[in-house]
């Protein structure tokens, strides 16, 4: 189930419990040494939290972003233009860190920060091996995370991979595309290794979006789940079976079962940027996602994944854009962001089985999310394997909507950004944000 909420405050780690929110907002996580050699228990843990604290914001920021390009959501913001704007219309600003340039710099600094507790961990004298390997076994999962949302944003340039602790470092060469996907498979398979010998519990506290995640045989189960996805993205289908085996597809729970990032509203704490009032705040959502919808067996009403994450409001224009639907898929300032779900990885497996020509496997898993999620008939089979595409389609749309691009990454995945929805004249449906100039010019 979705974790229980709990507030955040300002909390000084070295005497954090489990039953904290743990997220220590204190902790600066560009500092050049955030973490030294044999590091202390709550050295560790501020490091740790650091992490998550690194690319915590943007990960709302990328769902706004590329859930705009992808046609998800619209913005109309009277203040800053750029949302119907350079994100819609073009060209892209690899200058600003705001918009053409960004998902970039919060994720190496995820990254960065990754590789300075790698490189300490070992001289923990306050750590038991055990505990040292756990701890490696989470670092390595979040950058595998953080790296996935680089490659998802920039996905037609390559990327670094950077493996250096020291700011002062030369720029880390470009890799393929390809290769820095290997680099994410084989980040997660090392901390399968390293959470396999963790022991029983990890040397610090999670947040709770980590509930039910929050020890080493359990986050295993979400490092899986993030290489099943890796799998699906690169067509190993075959991979992507074998991955989602050892993940919590299967565990008992509703749909909405998973990882969450927290937000909440205590002192210093960060309120969910995309918790906007529905009726009157900037962020719409797309009208194609209420023309697109199927209607459940009364033949009127939404399929109910619409119904529970949008809602009508007053008729809105700006910029010659559109819209009468408000977000209420984050309710409330506290409401948590997926990083993934069960729900996904039941579509990742019947994705893989399309991918693979295996309908009638797939079937079953379309037909849990249709009936459980969209309260929509059964289907009887899927048809042609374009046929089984689209229905699949439709579905990760409607049950991630607003959670990661998604949208917006399957379009591509598949070759039908055409598809998407293009709503003005000179209007473009980006395939990838520019790399940032702050990387390029240092390589020039």
């Amino acid at each position: 189930m979705m974790p229980t909420l709990r507030p955040c405050s300002l909390l000084l780690l070295g005497v954090l419990t489990s039953a904290a929110c743990s997220f220590d907002l204190s902790t600066n996580p560009n500092s050049p040494d955030p973490i030294g050699q044999n590091p202390s228990r709550s050295a560790v843990a501020v490091a740790a939290n650091g992490l998550l604290i690194a690319f915590r914001t943007d990960l709302a920021d990328f769902a706004l972003d590329m859930g705009i390009i992808g046609r998800e959501v619209l913005r109309f913001d009277g203040s800053d233009p750029r949302f119907t704007g350079e994100l819609l219309l073009g060209p892209l600003d690899p200058g600003s860190d705001a918009f053409g340039g960004d998902h970039w710099a919060d994720q190496y600094a995820a990254i960065r920060g990754g590789n300075l507790m790698l490189a300490v961990l070992p001289t923990a004298d306050a750590l038991t091996a055990e505990e040292q390997s756990a701890a490696a076994g989470y670092v390595r999962t979040i950058q595998a995370f953080n790296y996935l949302m680089v490659l998802n944003s920039h996905t037609q340039d390559s990327i670094p991979i950077v493996t250096d602790t020291s700011v002062t470092a030369p720029p880390a060469p470009f890799q393929t595309r390809a290769a820095v996907f290997a680099h994410v498979v084989t980040l997660l398979e090392d901390a399968k290794a390293d959470l396999l010998a963790g022991g029983g519990a990890f040397p610090f506290p999670l947040p709770s979006g980590f509930d039910g995640f929050d020890s080493p045989a359990t986050f295993l189960q979400f490092n899986r789940a993030l290489l099943a996805r890796v799998a699906v993205y690169t067509d190993d289908f075959t991979g992507a079976l074998a991955a989602l085996a050892e993940s919590f597809v299967d565990r008992p729970g509703p749909l909405d079962l998973g990882v969450y990032m927290d937000y909440g509203t205590g002192a210093g704490d960060l309120a969910n940027p995309l918790s906007i009032d529905p009726q009157q705040g900037e962020n719409f959502a797309h009208p194609s996602l209420e023309t697109g919808a199927q209607l459940q067996a009364d033949g009127v009403t939404p399929d109910q994944r619409f119904v529970n994450k949008i809602v009508k409001r007053p008729i809105s224009s700006n910029n010659n854009l559109t819209s009468d639907l408000g977000w209420i898929r984050y309710p409330s300032p506290g409401s948590l962001i997926p990083m993934i779900k069960k729900e996904e990885l039941i579509l990742l497996r019947a994705e893989a089985n399309i991918g693979l020509a295996n309908l009638p496997a797939a079937l079953p898993d379309i037909n849990t999310v249709r009936e459980t999620s969209g309260n929509l008939l059964p289907l009887a089979a899927l048809g042609t394997p374009e046929e089984a595409l689209d229905e699949l389609l439709y579905n990760k749309l409607y049950s991630l909507m607003f959670e990661g691009a998604h949208r917006w990454i399957d379009a591509r995945h598949y070759g039908r950004l055409d598809q998407l929805p293009v709503d003005r004249a000179g209007d473009v449906v980006f395939s990838t944000l520019p790399i940032p100039t702050d990387e390029t010019l240092p390589r020039q």
